[in-house]
């Protein structure tokens, strides 16, 4: 009886022991994640919920999302010193390197390479372009995986443009010609002609644009120096200037600005494709809504800084880590980028997406949400600054360039403070 007994004891330890087991490999992992834009949840939830539903043993907790970027990084940076980070966070491109630069020295951060390299060789090559990983990349380290990204696109109102003699067809693509364009909208129907809204944007992503379409990039390859300030930086300054002075251009935020061009009241609007979506609604039948891409001057040496944002993993369980990576998948994945371009007008980063299988019939039946793919050979990087705010940086910029805009400062005097001011915050 006692052997009887030892050996129903020992029978019921290794069943507690095996189920136990079992238990543990399919303990539920909560994940804390962290975006930026609260807009975007109208591609966030959904994606969690597709998620959660082919991973039943992993949930997505989203934290109150960001206002925008800017805002979102200034968090991160105080969750590090506080070690209260989310195991997942969506930083804008040109904030990664700053972010890097403060969670990799503190192991707050989870470098990619080794996870992407131990998938199949044949997988990787058939989701991930080499241009979209290096996005994610810093110091040749890829610590994101993109999980948007977006070039700057031409809205406009087609009744305008036909009353002021343009061709819908064949929107201008220099800045010359855009400035003409509107200054006849102005004219012809007492509406903005055009809006840019740099001198309020919550980040750097659009004054690089008028940058580098001269074919002048923000900082050197060095990334210490700054690369705006000579004659091209100067004609990018004039630019701004006289969007205001000829363009006809109403010095507004720019989400009144979208406002009043859905509304029919401004006939060339410069947004991310991000907002695609949105803009497309509201527009509804109040008129024909065009897109055209972005116009870049210098056509053998400018581009277009590729804005939106990548996942990264922060969490330090293991367990989580590897839960992380497996939402890092899914949302590049192309069923999760269908959703994400469907639900905004971001390029999808993920290779099969664009295909006959997911977006294809999506393109064919809205073309203006393809007018974006056509800008990809105009792709340049979203420069940040290392070693430096980019954040404090840009909104001491963004003074300087709404006081020119708003002609209390020339464009030679308004280059000379942004260039000497940018050079000492970055010193500092």
């Amino acid at each position: 009886m006692k052997s009887l007994a030892r050996l129903t004891l020992g029978y019921a330890s290794v069943l507690f022991a095996f189920f136990a087991c079992i238990g543990m490999a399919h303990a539920e992992v909560t994940l804390d994640v962290y975006y930026a834009q609260p807009s975007f949840a109208r591609y966030h939830e959904p994606i969690a919920q597709a998620f959660m539903k082919a991973h039943p043993d992993i949930k997505i907790a989203f934290r109150a999302p960001a206002a925008d970027y800017d805002v979102g990084h200034q968090a991160m940076l105080r969750e590090a010193v506080t070690n209260n980070l989310p195991d997942i966070y969506f930083p804008g491109f040109h904030l990664l390197a700053e972010l890097t630069g403060v969670l990799v020295p503190r192991k707050q951060i989870v470098e990619l390479d080794p996870l992407l390299a131990a998938e199949p060789a044949q997988w990787r090559m058939q989701n991930y372009a080499d241009k979209i990983l290096d996005l994610g990349k810093v110091n040749g380290k890829l610590y994101g995986l993109a999980v948007n990204a977006s070039l700057p696109v031409m809205y406009f109102n087609t009744e305008l443009v036909k009353k002021a003699g343009g061709d819908p067809d064949h929107m201008p693509d220099t800045w010359e010609g855009v400035i003409a364009l509107a200054k006849k909208i102005h004219e012809t129907s007492n509406v903005a002609g055009m809006a840019y809204n740099v001198h309020e944007w919550p980040d750097t992503w659009l004054f690089q644009a008028i940058l580098t379409q001269e074919g002048v990039p923000m900082l050197d390859p060095t990334g210490t120096k700054i690369a705006f300030d000579n004659d091209k930086g100067l004609k990018a300054m004039k630019l701004l200037r006289r969007f205001v002075t000829e363009g006809g251009m109403n010095l507004i935020g720019f989400d009144q600005s979208r406002q009043d061009f859905v509304a029919g009241n401004i006939g060339l609007f410069f947004d991310t494709p991000a907002r695609m979506r949105q803009v497309s609604d509201l527009v509804g039948k109040r008129f024909t809504l065009g897109t055209a891409v972005f116009p870049i001057d210098d056509k053998a040496h400018g581009g277009i800084p590729t804005g939106g944002c990548a996942i990264v993993i922060t969490a330090k369980d293991a367990a989580k880590q590897k839960a992380a990576w497996e939402y890092a998948k899914f949302i590049t994945g192309p069923e999760a980028q269908k959703i994400v371009v469907e639900a905004t007008g971001y390029l999808p980063t993920n290779k099969r997406a664009a295909g006959a299988e997911y977006l294809g019939p999506f393109y064919d039946k809205n073309p203006n949400f393809r007018t974006v793919a056509l800008e990809t050979d105009r792709a340049v990087p979203w420069q940040g600054y290392t070693g430096a705010s980019t954040v404090q940086i840009w909104r001491k910029q963004r003074e300087i360039i709404n006081a020119m805009m708003r002609g209390e400062l020339t464009p030679e005097a308004a280059l000379k403070r942004l260039s000497s001011e940018t050079e000492a915050m970055m010193k500092k």
